[in-house]
């Protein structure tokens, strides 16, 4: 079975540095997190290929990700940062689409002062012109911005997105009724798409267990359907709960009463279909 893991990070120390995080945040991901840490893991979980995804708001974190999949065969897709607002979007995207590797977007949505953010006529604008490219869009939702996404579907009915971390719901404090309610509303755009991934970092750290996570691993399945969800680490965020591993075994014992055909689905044919790898 070809795996792919369609969520995960490259960190460097200096940089993750400058950002305010929870303690317990702060040791794991203040350190370096490179390719050469990564790929051991990758191949002790049997995984072949990975998205590698921004984490930090800056062209200059696009062009370092780009340069580092120009070197390493098995980040098979970038997904990057841009300014939505740019009046040289246009230019950008032209400069960042010649490397064949890049393959979406990712705007920070959680991190924004203002809930509906994202759902501004600025910020529509510029995801508009990837729409118009053919581009595709990750969205980070937390709670507060459950009830703009159904405006970026509404408003970008031909660009394909996906959704983060299952939409971040608070699972150590069993939120659950209405992250489903508002799962089922965007599952009607068929050309959004969800990444069980994030799962282990809003459980309870310590003490989370396989059968915590399972009914929003069954949830999202049964929401979406097998053909539009995707397996992700969000390594090395995922170290604050779980080692790669850990997450991986988890979700593999989540998803065991699936087929095989549609375990590959889950665990790396939707991440290449919907990323366009090859």
């Amino acid at each position: 079975m070809h795996i792919t893991d369609a969520h995960q990070h490259f960190i460097r120390k200096e940089v993750s540095a400058r950002k305010q995080r929870p303690p317990e945040m702060q040791r794991v991901l203040v350190q370096d997190h490179f390719p050469g840490h990564l790929r051991p893991l990758l191949d002790r979980a049997g995984v072949q290929d990975t998205v590698l995804v921004q984490n930090w708001p800056t062209m200059g974190n696009c062009h370092d990700m780009l340069q580092i999949a120009a070197t390493h065969e098995w980040v098979a897709a970038v997904v990057g940062w841009v300014d939505l607002t740019d009046p040289q979007l246009d230019c950008t995207l032209d400069d960042l689409q010649r490397h064949h590797k890049f393959a979406g977007v990712r705007h920070q949505w959680e991190s924004d002062a203002d809930p509906g953010r994202l759902a501004q006529l600025d910020m529509l604008a510029g995801l508009k012109e990837l729409e118009r490219r053919g581009l595709r869009f990750d969205v980070l939702p937390k709670p507060p911005n459950w009830p703009y996404v159904a405006k970026l579907c509404e408003a970008l009915p031909e660009l394909p997105m996906v959704i983060d971390h299952i939409g971040k719901p608070r699972i150590c404090d069993g939120q659950f009724d209405d992250w489903a309610s508002m799962m089922r509303t965007w599952a009607q755009n068929p050309r959004m798409m969800c990444k069980l991934s994030g799962l282990v970092t809003e459980a309870d750290h310590k003490h989370w267990k396989p059968a915590d996570l399972k009914r929003y691993v069954d949830k999202t399945i049964e929401t979406f359907g097998v053909e539009r969800v995707m397996f992700g680490s969000d390594w090395p965020v995922c170290l604050v709960a779980a080692s790669y591993q850990e997450w991986f075994e988890a979700l593999t014992l989540c998803i065991a009463e699936l087929g095989t055909a549609e375990r590959a689905k889950v665990l790396g044919e939707n991440a290449r279909r919907f990323y366009g790898v090859e």
